[in-house]
């Protein structure tokens, strides 16, 4: 029996906030955490820039192995539980890189703060506990939508604040972390019913045996291998976006800034206003389709672009790729059991994670050999142009895994 309406409306807008607020609290950190970091490294910017990028790879590479085991504790006690576990683990790591006096201690911060960042598996398992399968493209979008205004607001917000105090940003993310964890204390209700738990076993919590348990589900074991590579491309982007920009355009930090805004700005109203339409005209598959092709075609277009006003009217078109994951995430519910949605959204979020590990260091690498002397100027859009690739590999995968698989989707 499926919760009332009324009711699942209150938890997904929990959930709507809570991501709003992950977002921004990872956001807040984004203007001012390399500088902390150069701080400790005594104000030299080629050793700050080394020690941020181990940090940022850490952090992804911890939750690579945390978010596996927050899924599967959430397939065994419930999303309610491990989404607070989460909240109150992410307000502990942001006060501990308040107080931070040293590089060393805000590294073990960070490594705690992965462990317990399975927020987003939780939260997408929970949408798909309290809605249809036929509503669940738009409450995925719904989620892609808090992610855009988090986005968007926390940038922002960061660079305000730290220009006031280096580490009040930390402090405000903390803040923000502990607010939606009392409000979850009193408002979340559980969407896990007693019949769809299941045991917590190790060889599911761990994220390879996790990933190799797919293998049950033959489309959702492909579409995690696209989407590991689409998010590898996206990661790419958003690592090389400052340096590219700053480069080709002249950009400055501010309209740098106003860019990735417009961007979570645009996605917010791909997806919360259109995605559901869009994907319930299409379906799943070719939606998923379709949101590849348009990402390949933008990651293109940005790195042929000469002229930094086009980059606006790139931004509109990337913003409808937005699409293959919602669609993504909806055709993965339908195709597996009520009592392992904690599971493989624990897999996907784990996935998400590992790309951004060797997403910034290919980017970057790619971009500091492409505008070497001598090269040509167009070679600069070099790791546009190997995002875009990889967004046609993961289209080819998913097509693949579509045409194998021949499960009926569960009612």
């Amino acid at each position: 029996m499926s919760a009332p309406a009324s009711g699942r409306k209150a938890a997904l807008g929990f959930i709507f906030v809570t991501v709003v607020l992950t977002v921004l609290g990872f956001g807040l950190l984004i203007p001012v955490l390399p500088e902390l970091v150069k701080e400790f490294r005594g104000g030299d910017v080629s050793a700050g820039s080394h020690s941020y990028g181990w940090l940022v790879s850490i952090y992804a590479l911890m939750q690579f192995f945390g978010a596996p085991i927050l899924g599967a504790l959430s397939d065994r006690f419930g999303r309610r539980r491990v989404i607070l576990i989460a909240l109150g683990g992410a307000t502990l790591d942001y006060v501990a890189m308040a107080l931070a006096p040293n590089l060393t201690l805000l590294f073990v911060a960070r490594m705690a703060g992965g462990l317990t960042a399975g927020v987003m598996a939780a939260a997408n398992a929970y949408v798909a506990d309290v809605t249809p399968p036929d509503k669940r493209a738009q409450g995925f979008g719904l989620i892609g939508a808090a992610f855009g205004l988090g986005f968007i607001i926390g940038p922002l917000l960061g660079g305000t604040l730290g220009a006031i105090d280096l580490r009040l940003p930390f402090w405000a993310a903390a803040g923000c972390s502990a607010l939606n964890w009392i409000y979850g204390c009193f408002v979340l209700p559980e969407s896990l019913r007693a019949e769809n738990r299941r045991a917590f076993a190790w060889r599911r919590a761990n994220p390879i045996g996790a990933l190799l348990a797919l293998r049950r589900f033959p489309a959702v074991l492909g579409l995690a291998q696209a989407y590991f590579i689409l998010t590898l491309g996206q990661m790419m982007l958003f690592s090389i976006w400052a340096l590219y920009t700053s480069h080709r355009y002249g950009w400055d930090p501010q309209h740098v800034g106003f860019s990735l805004a417009a961007v979570g700005v645009l996605s917010a109203i791909v997806q919360a206003g259109l995605a559901r339409r869009i994907i319930g005209a299409l379906g799943d598959t070719r939606a998923v389709a379709l949101g590849l092709l348009l990402s390949a075609l933008s990651q293109l277009l940005y790195g042929l672009t000469t002229q930094g006003g086009v980059v606006y009217a790139i931004i509109v078109v990337g913003a409808f790729a937005g699409l293959a994951g919602p669609a993504i995430q909806s055709y993965i519910t339908k195709h597996v059991p009520p009592t392992e949605q904690g599971a493989v959204q624990g897999v996907y979020s784990g996935l998400a994670s590992l790309a951004g590990i060797p997403g910034p260091l290919i980017a970057t690498w790619a971009f500091g050999w492409a505008v070497g002397p001598g090269q040509p100027e167009w070679l600069a859009g070099l790791p546009f142009f190997l995002s875009s690739a990889l967004a046609v590999t993961a289209l080819a995968i998913a097509a693949r895994s579509f045409a194998k698989d021949h499960a009926p989707l569960r009612p």
